[in-house]
């Protein structure tokens, strides 16, 4: 309205020069022609530049004019069919925007912290008759931005359930959506396929395992800075399990030994080891200790000096929520060649080599005396 109504006193105004210029050609015809000349129509220098703009940034529009006499330049938003300026007076409220006249030729829009709702076609106009004006696109990109719904939050399930882990994100363009892992391990999709990263709003695993318990990231790009990702904890619930890579472990009187069971299980589980029903405890002798990471703990105990009562079977134990289960490891005497023998066994050697030296000097006798008798034999009968 208030641009029309600028239009309508400028026309007018026109008209009036119109009127007394003709008067003035016919009184002065030669010099009116070079007047109308030198008063030759406004136009435009060059065109507005398309713009790309990240959010928050500025947005600065051009329009050149030359010539422009007494017309007026006003900035309009087309899509909104807005009067944002006349001249350098700005229309809107929007305090984000300024016009600025550069150089007598060029009438500057400035668009301050520009918001995505400044995307648009901008024209600048000038009041001739008829109009002209000329347009120029203001394209406002957003980095990616992930939503806290309905994207996936830390999740826990028992081993065997189906998994769906969701991610949205929003941006302008849209983003892309990928998965990985964030131990760079491999993600087990549809079809028993595993793949590093995985493309899509949303990532369904079959059957889950214990090793496809860890941190997932949700990572939404779309070609402008910055990158960002959502890291989903997936926790997978199930009883433990024991392995025993030696179930027969042999020992010396007064040798060191080690004993060893490796535990699954989630929640964590309690461990410990029992001899005779009875639960083994920290001391000069024995030392358990546990060694864990992630859902794996591996259970070691630590014999000092094993004497004759430490022979027999030894059981792992490992409980959590879900369940609870054990193994067992039989340490067993191992005699060493340089183990002491005892004094009964000490006596039964000297009886044995005593035996043996007298079986020795009987078989020397019976020799001496066949050979004695040989030789008389045989002298007799040279005798006769």
């Amino acid at each position: 309205m208030i641009f029309a109504f600028i239009l309508i006193i400028s026309n007018c105004c026109v008209v009036i020069n119109s009127s007394i210029q003709s008067n003035e050609a016919a009184e002065h015809p030669n010099e009116t022609n070079s007047y109308i000349q030198d008063r030759d129509i406004p136009k435009f220098g060059e065109p507005i530049q398309n713009q790309t703009i990240a959010v928050g940034r500025e947005s600065v529009f051009s329009c050149v004019v030359d010539n422009l006499q007494t017309y007026k330049i006003a900035w309009l938003k087309v899509d909104t069919q807005t009067i944002l300026s006349i001249q350098t007076h700005i229309i809107t409220k929007n305090h984000r925007m300024t016009v600025s006249h550069v150089e007598n030729r060029a009438w500057v829009l400035r668009i301050r912290d520009v918001k995505e709702s400044d995307k648009g076609w901008y024209m600048c106009q000038i009041n001739t008759d008829p109009m002209k004006n000329q347009v120029g696109y203001l394209n406002v990109v957003v980095p990616p931005d992930i939503l806290d719904y309905p994207t996936s939050t830390d999740m826990v399930v028992r081993e065997g359930s189906n998994v769906t882990l969701k991610c949205a994100a929003r941006g302008s363009p849209q983003p892309n959506i990928t998965w990985r892992r964030e131990g760079g391990e491999s993600i087990a999709i549809s079809g028993q396929r595993e793949v590093v990263t995985f493309n899509g709003s949303i990532l369904s695993i079959s059957r889950v395992n214990r090793l496809h318990m860890g941190a997932y990231l949700c990572i939404a790009s779309n070609g402008i800075p910055p990158t960002v990702s959502k890291r989903v904890m997936l926790i997978v619930h199930f009883p433990p399990m024991l392995m025993i890579q030696n179930q027969l472990v042999g020992s010396a009187i007064g040798q060191k030994i080690m004993l060893e069971c490796q535990s699954e299980a989630y929640p964590k589980s309690i461990n410990y080891w029992m001899k005779n029903e009875t639960i083994i405890t920290k001391g000069k002798r024995f030392e358990p200790v546990e060694m864990e990471n992630a859902y794996r703990v591996i259970m070691k105990l630590t014999i000092n000096s094993v004497g004759q009562n430490d022979f027999g079977s030894y059981k792992c134990v490992s409980k959590n929520s879900l369940g609870d289960t054990d193994g067992t490891i039989k340490l067993y005497h191992h005699r060493l060649q340089s183990e002491s023998i005892s004094s009964t066994e000490v006596q039964k050697m000297k009886e044995n080599e005593n035996a043996s030296s007298t079986s020795r000097l009987s078989s020397q006798t019976l020799a001496t005396l066949i050979y004695s008798l040989l030789c008389y034999c045989c002298l007799h009968i040279y005798l006769h």
